[in-house]
């Protein structure tokens, strides 16, 4: 049976830091692949390509990883269940338009994800084989830290295109390097919002909270600061570590890896 994501214990000390990779994963099920309906290269443009390798040492440093093999076209890890779209899923309500929900209607670059809309059937298995399994995983290790620690600090790990694809004119509005997503400082401590950003402007890095992501479900639904859980989204541009036109690494992504390994330490190490 095809295991849909990774659980890495850390090697030495244990720390109260959990870091969750969902959009790494390309890997597409029988089921969902005879339904899909967008090019390859959308599959690994969509994709946090790497994520999982730039974060692999963060294990040494005391954290627990969470890392999804699944792409995110079978299911988004980073929706809500209620995020639908009337036009990707049946029987969703008629209202629903969230385009890139839980399951994607078009790809980044605009394509169909979907040769026609999955039958409530597949939505749910796919629901059961991937998406509550990881959740449920998610929310167990979020448990022992905070039950071991007195709190728990997830690192939810991403990456982002360089430049806006979307934007009007010649498409070049440039993000920041590093994106904390907070959603608005109330996701976590300000010790750990101001952990990543620090750690960022020291490598020389551009930050920008919250624009353009101010941190998905797993931010809006894990993070508690109140009950002791600590969620910060990250958001990395892809120009620090691939050539995105190729989807292949460059020079630096050794650096970068460092760089995340250190930012694990900084957090395993930093108190509410």
């Amino acid at each position: 049976m095809h295991a849909s994501f990774t659980v890495i214990e850390p090697l030495g000390v244990e720390s109260a830091l959990v870091v969750e990779i969902p959009h790494a994963g390309l890997f597409v099920d029988g089921p969902a692949l005879a339904r899909l309906d967008a090019p390859a290269r959308s599959l690994g443009r969509d994709a946090d390509l790497y994520v999982d390798d730039l974060y692999t040492d963060a294990a040494t440093v005391g954290a627990t990883l969470l890392v999804s093999h699944v792409s995110r076209y079978v299911c988004d890890l980073n929706r809500s269940e209620r995020d639908l779209d009337a036009e990707t899923i049946e029987g969703a309500p008629p209202h629903a338009r969230a385009t890139r929900g839980i399951i994607w209607r078009l790809t980044s670059d605009g394509h169909r994800v979907l040769a026609s809309p999955l039958p409530a059937a597949e939505f749910e298995r796919r629901l059961a084989t991937y998406y509550r399994p990881y959740h449920q995983s998610l929310a167990a290790l979020l448990e022992r830290k905070r039950a071991r620690f007195g709190f728990a600090v997830l690192l939810a790990a991403h990456s982002m295109p360089s430049v806006d694809r979307s934007a009007s004119g010649d498409g070049q509005h440039a993000r920041a390097d590093v994106v904390p997503g907070t959603r608005g400082r109330t996701s976590a401590s300000g010790t750990f919002i101001d952990c990543v950003d620090s750690h960022a402007r020291r490598s020389g890095f551009s930050v920008k909270h919250d624009d353009p992501y101010q941190g998905g479900y797993t931010t809006q639904h894990y993070g508690r600061p109140d009950l002791n859980v600590h969620v910060v989204q990250v958001e990395l541009a892809r120009r620090l570590y691939m050539h995105e036109p190729t989807l292949s690494k460059t020079a630096d992504f050794d650096l970068l890896r460092a760089w995340c390994t250190a930012l694990a330490e900084s957090l395993s190490t930093a108190k509410p």
